[in-house]
């Protein structure tokens, strides 16, 4: 495409919505904090109109809430709304392998492997951001390979909201080698073809996650001073 050619409005406005979706879930814009589309626009140094097109998708995906004519801002984290996530990703997460793994080819099996070496490093780098990428890369293999467009646009839409929790808590959920023994285990069971087990060893993982974050709330770890 020439370069003489106009963007679409549509183009402008995905690209919006994924640096505002990016810049939530790094904390650059924080929970609670109250945002408006008039600033938002000239820090991007465009149109108010793509900015309030990305904070409308961005609140049908739950990191931003409004109150028409009051606020609008960054949804804080509580305990439920993570829980009811995980819950959703947990199942989605299942779906895909028990589907996936009949069907699974010795080059998704080795994109997996290859994924978690770079999880690893990054870990051992402590690049949050390169983590987050990894993981997103080993769990796409069998999204993929599962070949359900609902699937994956679901996932796609859910993962932010506890991408925001692991990206604040890294050191804490991610920083061990549970994850990347986990992810060597799972890869494991599903060279065996066996769907089931392989979705029951993802669904473990899953719930052990959700327990670390319960614990972070417990102590009270991702309190958010309250917006005025």
């Amino acid at each position: 495409m020439s370069l003489d050619s106009p963007v679409s409005r549509r183009l402008l406005s995905d690209e919006v919505f994924h640096r505002l979706r990016d810049s939530i879930v790094r904390g650059e814009l924080p929970p609670g904090e109250k945002v408006k589309d008039s600033e938002l626009a000239e820090r991007l140094g465009l149109s108010r109109t793509p900015v309030r097109e990305a904070l409308a998708r961005l609140a049908d995906i739950g990191l931003v809430e409004a109150k028409p004519g009051v606020y609008t801002r960054i949804t804080t984290l509580n305990r439920r709304d993570a829980e009811k996530t995980l819950a959703v990703l947990r199942a989605l997460d299942q779906l895909a392998i028990e589907t996936a793994v009949p069907v699974m080819t010795e080059q998704d099996l080795r994109q997996m492997r290859e994924a978690n070496r770079d999880f690893e490093r990054a870990v051992a780098d402590n690049d949050i951001a390169a983590v987050l990428a990894a993981d997103d890369r080993f769990h796409a293999v069998p999204i993929a390979a599962a070949d359900n467009p609902v699937l994956s646009r679901i996932v796609e839409q859910v993962h932010p909201q506890i991408h925001r929790i692991l990206h604040r808590k890294f050191s804490t959920l991610l920083g061990g080698r549970n994850t990347i023994e986990h992810h060597d285990q799972l890869v494991d069971v599903c060279a065996t073809g066996d769907a089931r087990a392989a979705a029951e060893l993802s669904g473990q993982h899953w719930s052990e996650l959700g327990g670390h974050i319960n614990q972070l709330f417990d102590t009270n770890q991702f309190a958010e001073a309250a917006a005025s």
